[in-house]
Protein backbone atom coordinates (compact mmCIF):
# COMPACT_ATOMS: atom_id res chain seq x y z
CA UNK A 1 0.00 0.00 0.00
CA UNK A 2 2.68 2.43 -1.01
CA UNK A 3 1.78 5.70 -2.72
CA UNK A 4 1.48 4.22 -6.22
CA UNK A 5 -0.19 0.91 -5.41
CA UNK A 6 -3.93 0.31 -5.79
CA UNK A 7 -5.87 -1.54 -3.10
CA UNK A 8 -9.47 -2.15 -2.03
CA UNK A 9 -11.31 0.79 -0.50
CA UNK A 10 -14.56 0.28 1.43
CA UNK A 11 -17.12 3.07 1.86
CA UNK A 12 -19.58 2.22 4.63
CA UNK A 13 -23.25 3.18 4.82
CA UNK A 14 -26.47 2.02 6.50
CA UNK A 15 -27.77 -1.34 5.23
CA UNK A 16 -30.45 -0.65 2.63
CA UNK A 17 -28.77 2.47 1.26
CA UNK A 18 -25.89 0.78 -0.56
CA UNK A 19 -27.40 1.30 -4.01
CA UNK A 20 -27.84 5.02 -3.37
CA UNK A 21 -24.23 5.32 -2.18
CA UNK A 22 -22.98 3.42 -5.25
CA UNK A 23 -24.95 5.79 -7.47
CA UNK A 24 -23.27 8.77 -5.84
CA UNK A 25 -19.80 7.21 -6.01
CA UNK A 26 -20.23 6.60 -9.75
CA UNK A 27 -21.44 10.15 -10.26
CA UNK A 28 -18.33 11.46 -8.47
CA UNK A 29 -16.13 9.70 -11.02
CA UNK A 30 -14.80 6.74 -9.03
CA UNK A 31 -14.18 3.74 -11.25
CA UNK A 32 -16.09 0.46 -11.02
CA UNK A 33 -17.65 0.75 -7.55
CA UNK A 34 -19.43 -2.42 -6.39
CA UNK A 35 -22.32 -2.75 -3.96
CA UNK A 36 -21.56 -5.06 -1.02
CA UNK A 37 -23.47 -5.56 2.24
CA UNK A 38 -23.07 -2.40 4.31
CA UNK A 39 -21.43 -0.26 1.68
CA UNK A 40 -19.51 0.03 -1.57
CA UNK A 41 -16.05 -1.18 -2.57
CA UNK A 42 -13.74 0.24 -5.22
CA UNK A 43 -10.07 0.02 -6.07
CA UNK A 44 -7.68 2.93 -5.99
CA UNK A 45 -4.73 4.50 -4.25
CA UNK A 46 -4.36 7.10 -1.53
CA UNK A 47 -5.61 9.98 -3.74
CA UNK A 48 -8.88 8.05 -4.16
CA UNK A 49 -9.07 7.60 -0.37
CA UNK A 50 -8.61 11.34 0.15
CA UNK A 51 -11.18 12.21 -2.52
CA UNK A 52 -13.73 9.77 -1.10
CA UNK A 53 -13.47 11.44 2.32
CA UNK A 54 -13.60 14.93 0.84
CA UNK A 55 -16.27 14.44 -1.85
CA UNK A 56 -18.68 11.61 -1.01
CA UNK A 57 -21.75 12.67 0.97
CA UNK A 58 -23.36 9.33 1.74
CA UNK A 59 -20.46 7.34 3.23
CA UNK A 60 -20.20 7.12 7.02
CA UNK A 61 -16.51 6.15 6.91
CA UNK A 62 -13.82 5.16 4.40
CA UNK A 63 -11.66 2.12 5.11
CA UNK A 64 -8.41 1.25 3.32
CA UNK A 65 -8.04 -2.54 3.26
CA UNK A 66 -4.51 -3.37 4.48
CA UNK A 67 -4.55 -7.16 4.35
CA UNK A 68 -6.74 -10.24 4.23
CA UNK A 69 -5.68 -13.65 5.53
CA UNK A 70 -6.93 -16.77 7.25
CA UNK A 71 -6.59 -16.80 11.04
CA UNK A 72 -7.96 -19.57 13.26
CA UNK A 73 -5.75 -18.98 16.31
CA UNK A 74 -4.49 -15.92 18.17
CA UNK A 75 -0.82 -16.84 17.56
CA UNK A 76 -1.53 -17.14 13.85
CA UNK A 77 -3.32 -13.77 13.90
CA UNK A 78 -0.33 -12.12 15.59
CA UNK A 79 2.24 -13.67 13.24
CA UNK A 80 0.29 -12.71 10.10
CA UNK A 81 -0.21 -9.18 11.45
CA UNK A 82 3.56 -8.83 11.88
CA UNK A 83 4.06 -9.53 8.16
CA UNK A 84 2.29 -6.31 7.18
CA UNK A 85 4.68 -3.40 6.35
CA UNK A 86 3.28 -1.08 9.01
CA UNK A 87 6.15 1.40 8.57
CA UNK A 88 4.80 2.17 5.09
CA UNK A 89 1.37 2.94 6.54
CA UNK A 90 1.68 4.40 10.04
CA UNK A 91 4.17 6.65 11.79
CA UNK A 92 6.19 5.35 14.76
CA UNK A 93 5.54 8.54 16.75
CA UNK A 94 1.74 8.58 16.21
CA UNK A 95 -0.40 6.51 18.64
CA UNK A 96 -2.90 4.01 17.21
CA UNK A 97 -5.66 1.77 18.51
CA UNK A 98 -7.13 -1.52 17.29
CA UNK A 99 -10.83 -2.39 17.16
CA UNK A 100 -11.96 -5.94 16.33
CA UNK A 101 -15.26 -7.63 15.53
CA UNK A 102 -15.55 -11.43 15.47
CA UNK A 103 -18.23 -13.57 13.84
CA UNK A 104 -18.54 -17.33 13.22
CA UNK A 105 -14.83 -17.86 13.90
CA UNK A 106 -12.53 -19.86 16.18
CA UNK A 107 -11.22 -16.52 17.35
CA UNK A 108 -14.24 -15.20 19.22
CA UNK A 109 -12.78 -12.85 21.86
CA UNK A 110 -12.47 -9.43 20.20
CA UNK A 111 -10.46 -7.98 23.08
CA UNK A 112 -7.82 -10.73 22.93
CA UNK A 113 -7.63 -10.38 19.15
CA UNK A 114 -7.14 -6.63 19.45
CA UNK A 115 -4.32 -7.15 21.95
CA UNK A 116 -2.48 -9.50 19.57
CA UNK A 117 -2.79 -7.17 16.57
CA UNK A 118 -1.77 -4.19 18.70
CA UNK A 119 1.27 -6.11 19.96
CA UNK A 120 2.26 -6.98 16.38
CA UNK A 121 2.10 -3.34 15.31
CA UNK A 122 4.00 -2.05 18.34
CA UNK A 123 6.77 -4.63 17.98
CA UNK A 124 7.25 -4.04 14.24
CA UNK A 125 6.66 -0.27 14.11
CA UNK A 126 7.38 1.01 17.62
CA UNK A 127 4.23 3.15 17.77
CA UNK A 128 2.34 3.26 21.10
CA UNK A 129 -1.29 2.21 21.40
CA UNK A 130 -3.86 4.59 22.88
CA UNK A 131 -7.61 4.55 23.52
CA UNK A 132 -8.03 8.19 22.49
CA UNK A 133 -6.18 8.41 19.18
CA UNK A 134 -8.15 8.95 15.94
CA UNK A 135 -5.81 6.51 14.15
CA UNK A 136 -7.74 3.22 14.21
CA UNK A 137 -6.83 -0.16 12.76
CA UNK A 138 -10.07 -2.11 12.27
CA UNK A 139 -10.13 -5.91 12.05
CA UNK A 140 -13.11 -8.04 11.02
CA UNK A 141 -12.70 -11.76 11.70
CA UNK A 142 -15.48 -13.65 9.97
CA UNK A 143 -15.56 -17.38 9.18
CA UNK A 144 -11.90 -17.61 10.30
CA UNK A 145 -10.88 -14.98 7.77
CA UNK A 146 -9.37 -11.70 8.95
CA UNK A 147 -9.65 -8.40 7.09
CA UNK A 148 -7.44 -5.60 8.41
CA UNK A 149 -8.27 -2.01 7.47
CA UNK A 150 -7.14 1.49 8.30
CA UNK A 151 -9.99 3.81 9.20
CA UNK A 152 -9.00 6.78 7.06
CA UNK A 153 -11.85 9.03 8.24
CA UNK A 154 -11.47 9.28 12.01
CA UNK A 155 -14.69 10.91 13.19
CA UNK A 156 -17.73 9.57 11.32
CA UNK A 157 -18.24 11.48 8.10
CA UNK A 158 -21.65 12.87 9.01
CA UNK A 159 -19.66 15.21 11.27
CA UNK A 160 -19.05 17.66 8.48
CA UNK A 161 -17.26 20.14 10.74
CA UNK A 162 -19.67 23.06 10.36
CA UNK A 163 -22.73 21.89 12.30
CA UNK A 164 -22.60 22.51 16.03
CA UNK A 165 -26.25 22.69 17.10
CA UNK A 166 -28.57 19.66 16.83
CA UNK A 167 -32.09 18.94 18.01
CA UNK A 168 -33.26 15.98 20.06
CA UNK A 169 -33.67 13.46 17.24
CA UNK A 170 -31.28 14.48 14.48
CA UNK A 171 -30.96 12.92 11.05
CA UNK A 172 -27.32 12.25 10.20
CA UNK A 173 -26.10 14.28 7.23
CA UNK A 174 -24.79 11.19 5.43
CA UNK A 175 -28.18 9.48 5.66
CA UNK A 176 -30.05 12.67 4.77
CA UNK A 177 -28.02 13.03 1.57
CA UNK A 178 -28.88 9.46 0.51
CA UNK A 179 -32.59 9.93 1.30
CA UNK A 180 -32.52 13.07 -0.86
CA UNK A 181 -30.94 11.02 -3.66
CA UNK A 182 -33.51 8.24 -3.18
CA UNK A 183 -36.22 10.88 -3.67
CA UNK A 184 -34.67 11.82 -7.01
CA UNK A 185 -33.06 15.04 -5.83
CA UNK A 186 -30.09 16.19 -7.93
CA UNK A 187 -29.76 19.84 -6.91
CA UNK A 188 -32.02 21.05 -9.72
CA UNK A 189 -35.17 21.93 -7.74
CA UNK A 190 -36.23 23.67 -4.51
CA UNK A 191 -36.51 21.66 -1.30
CA UNK A 192 -38.74 22.36 1.70
CA UNK A 193 -38.61 20.68 5.12
CA UNK A 194 -41.64 21.63 7.30
CA UNK A 195 -40.15 20.00 10.43
CA UNK A 196 -36.57 21.06 9.85
CA UNK A 197 -35.15 20.61 13.37
CA UNK A 198 -31.51 21.64 13.05
CA UNK A 199 -31.81 22.10 9.28
CA UNK A 200 -30.07 18.95 8.05
CA UNK A 201 -32.14 18.26 4.93
CA UNK A 202 -32.24 21.91 3.91
CA UNK A 203 -28.50 22.45 4.38
CA UNK A 204 -27.58 19.18 2.62
CA UNK A 205 -29.84 20.08 -0.31
CA UNK A 206 -28.28 23.54 -0.55
CA UNK A 207 -24.74 22.16 -0.39
CA UNK A 208 -25.49 19.62 -3.14
CA UNK A 209 -26.94 22.36 -5.36
CA UNK A 210 -23.95 24.62 -4.62
CA UNK A 211 -21.47 21.76 -5.27
CA UNK A 212 -19.77 22.23 -1.93
CA UNK A 213 -17.52 19.36 -0.81
CA UNK A 214 -18.97 17.76 2.35
CA UNK A 215 -15.52 17.30 3.92
CA UNK A 216 -14.29 20.84 3.30
CA UNK A 217 -14.48 21.96 6.96
CA UNK A 218 -12.89 19.06 8.81
CA UNK A 219 -9.77 16.97 9.31
CA UNK A 220 -9.30 13.25 8.69
CA UNK A 221 -7.34 10.42 10.28
CA UNK A 222 -5.35 9.80 7.07
CA UNK A 223 -3.57 13.13 7.65
CA UNK A 224 -1.63 11.30 10.42
CA UNK A 225 -0.57 8.34 8.23
CA UNK A 226 2.89 7.72 6.80
CA UNK A 227 1.31 7.75 3.33
CA UNK A 228 0.05 11.33 3.68
CA UNK A 229 1.33 13.95 1.23
CA UNK A 230 0.35 17.36 2.61
CA UNK A 231 1.21 19.26 -0.60
CA UNK A 232 -0.90 16.93 -2.79
CA UNK A 233 -3.74 17.08 -0.26
CA UNK A 234 -3.77 20.88 -0.17
CA UNK A 235 -3.78 20.96 -3.96
CA UNK A 236 -6.80 18.63 -3.96
CA UNK A 237 -8.64 20.73 -1.39
CA UNK A 238 -8.03 23.93 -3.30
CA UNK A 239 -9.91 22.71 -6.37
CA UNK A 240 -13.26 24.49 -6.23
CA UNK A 241 -16.37 23.36 -8.08
CA UNK A 242 -18.76 25.69 -6.25
CA UNK A 243 -21.61 27.28 -8.17
CA UNK A 244 -24.57 29.50 -7.32
CA UNK A 245 -27.72 27.35 -7.08
CA UNK A 246 -30.63 28.16 -9.37
CA UNK A 247 -33.12 27.43 -6.59
CA UNK A 248 -33.70 28.24 -2.93
CA UNK A 249 -34.11 25.88 0.03
CA UNK A 250 -36.61 26.28 2.84
CA UNK A 251 -37.06 25.02 6.37
CA UNK A 252 -39.78 25.65 8.90
CA UNK A 253 -40.51 24.38 12.40
CA UNK A 254 -42.96 25.29 15.13
CA UNK A 255 -40.07 25.63 17.60
CA UNK A 256 -38.21 28.95 17.61
CA UNK A 257 -35.11 27.24 19.01
CA UNK A 258 -34.97 24.88 16.02
CA UNK A 259 -35.09 27.84 13.64
CA UNK A 260 -32.25 29.56 15.49
CA UNK A 261 -30.20 26.32 15.32
CA UNK A 262 -30.88 25.91 11.61
CA UNK A 263 -29.86 29.48 10.81
CA UNK A 264 -26.63 29.14 12.80
CA UNK A 265 -25.78 25.83 11.11
CA UNK A 266 -26.53 27.25 7.65
CA UNK A 267 -24.23 30.21 8.34
CA UNK A 268 -21.36 27.91 9.37
CA UNK A 269 -21.96 25.83 6.23
CA UNK A 270 -21.86 29.01 4.12
CA UNK A 271 -25.30 28.41 2.56
CA UNK A 272 -27.20 31.30 4.17
CA UNK A 273 -27.63 32.98 0.78
CA UNK A 274 -29.57 29.97 -0.53
CA UNK A 275 -31.63 29.02 2.55
CA UNK A 276 -34.61 30.48 4.41
CA UNK A 277 -35.83 29.30 7.81
CA UNK A 278 -39.07 30.45 9.42
CA UNK A 279 -41.22 29.50 12.40
CA UNK A 280 -44.49 27.84 11.37
CA UNK A 281 -46.72 24.87 12.18
CA UNK A 282 -47.39 22.25 9.51
CA UNK A 283 -50.91 23.65 9.13
CA UNK A 284 -49.48 27.02 8.10
CA UNK A 285 -46.84 26.03 5.54
CA UNK A 286 -47.20 27.41 2.04
CA UNK A 287 -45.27 26.62 -1.14
CA UNK A 288 -42.63 29.24 -1.93
CA UNK A 289 -42.84 31.25 -5.12
CA UNK A 290 -41.37 29.54 -8.14
CA UNK A 291 -41.42 26.00 -9.53
CA UNK A 292 -42.47 22.98 -7.44
CA UNK A 293 -39.86 20.67 -5.97
CA UNK A 294 -39.43 18.24 -3.10
CA UNK A 295 -40.95 18.31 0.40
CA UNK A 296 -38.89 16.04 2.67
CA UNK A 297 -38.94 15.60 6.44
CA UNK A 298 -37.77 13.39 9.26
CA UNK A 299 -41.14 13.27 11.00
CA UNK A 300 -41.60 12.51 14.72
CA UNK A 301 -41.95 8.79 15.47
CA UNK A 302 -44.22 7.20 18.07
CA UNK A 303 -41.16 5.50 19.60
CA UNK A 304 -39.08 8.64 19.41
CA UNK A 305 -40.93 11.86 20.27
CA UNK A 306 -44.53 12.29 21.46
CA UNK A 307 -47.26 9.63 21.49
CA UNK A 308 -48.94 8.01 18.53
CA UNK A 309 -52.43 9.43 19.05
CA UNK A 310 -51.19 13.00 19.01
CA UNK A 311 -48.81 12.21 16.18
CA UNK A 312 -51.60 10.77 14.02
CA UNK A 313 -53.33 14.15 14.18
CA UNK A 314 -50.05 15.86 13.24
CA UNK A 315 -49.55 13.58 10.23
CA UNK A 316 -53.18 14.16 9.14
CA UNK A 317 -52.70 17.92 9.34
CA UNK A 318 -49.49 17.67 7.34
CA UNK A 319 -51.06 15.49 4.66
CA UNK A 320 -54.11 17.73 4.34
CA UNK A 321 -51.95 20.81 3.95
CA UNK A 322 -49.72 19.21 1.33
CA UNK A 323 -52.63 17.82 -0.69
CA UNK A 324 -54.41 21.17 -0.70
CA UNK A 325 -51.51 23.55 -1.29
CA UNK A 326 -48.56 21.65 -2.78
CA UNK A 327 -49.84 20.34 -6.09
CA UNK A 328 -46.91 19.60 -8.41
CA UNK A 329 -44.56 18.82 -5.52
CA UNK A 330 -43.22 15.39 -4.50
CA UNK A 331 -43.11 14.30 -0.85
CA UNK A 332 -40.70 12.14 1.13
CA UNK A 333 -41.43 11.28 4.79
CA UNK A 334 -39.05 9.30 7.00
CA UNK A 335 -40.75 7.53 9.90
CA UNK A 336 -40.73 4.22 11.77
CA UNK A 337 -44.49 3.83 11.73
CA UNK A 338 -46.41 2.81 8.62
CA UNK A 339 -49.68 3.66 10.38
CA UNK A 340 -48.49 7.21 11.04
CA UNK A 341 -47.39 7.70 7.46
CA UNK A 342 -50.72 6.46 6.12
CA UNK A 343 -52.57 8.71 8.57
CA UNK A 344 -51.39 11.58 6.35
CA UNK A 345 -53.67 10.40 3.54
CA UNK A 346 -50.88 10.96 1.01
CA UNK A 347 -50.74 8.68 -2.06
CA UNK A 348 -47.49 6.87 -1.29
CA UNK A 349 -45.62 4.71 -3.73
CA UNK A 350 -44.65 1.16 -2.59
CA UNK A 351 -42.05 1.36 0.18
CA UNK A 352 -38.69 -0.39 0.18
CA UNK A 353 -37.02 -2.22 3.06
CA UNK A 354 -36.50 -0.36 6.37
CA UNK A 355 -33.20 1.39 7.10
CA UNK A 356 -31.42 1.23 10.50
CA UNK A 357 -31.31 4.65 12.15
CA UNK A 358 -30.54 5.47 15.78
CA UNK A 359 -31.36 1.99 17.02
CA UNK A 360 -34.66 1.95 15.12
CA UNK A 361 -35.82 0.90 11.66
CA UNK A 362 -37.12 3.74 9.51
CA UNK A 363 -38.98 3.76 6.20
CA UNK A 364 -38.91 6.33 3.45
CA UNK A 365 -42.45 6.98 2.23
CA UNK A 366 -42.49 8.75 -1.14
CA UNK A 367 -45.17 10.15 -3.37
CA UNK A 368 -45.17 10.87 -7.05
CA UNK A 369 -46.02 14.42 -8.09
CA UNK A 370 -49.11 15.51 -6.12
CA UNK A 371 -52.16 16.27 -8.27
Amino acid sequence: MTKNRHFEIFLATSPGLEDMLCSEVKLKGFRQPKVVPGGVTLRGGWPEVWRANLWVRGASRVLARVAQFRAEYLNQLELRSKEIPWSELLKPDVPFQVEVSCSSSRIYHSGAAAERISKAITETLGAPDSETTPVIVRARIENNFCTLSLDTSGDLLHRRGHKEAVNRAPMRETMASLFLRKCGYTGQEPVLDPMCGSGTFVIEAAEIAARLNPGRSRQFAFERFATFDSAAWEQMREVKSQRTPEFHFYGSDRDAGAIAMSKANAERADVTAYTTFSQATVSDITPPAGPPGLVILNAPYGTRLGNKKKLSALYRALGTRLLEHFKGWRVGIITTEKSLAHASGLPFLPTSAPIPHGGLKVFLFQTDVLK
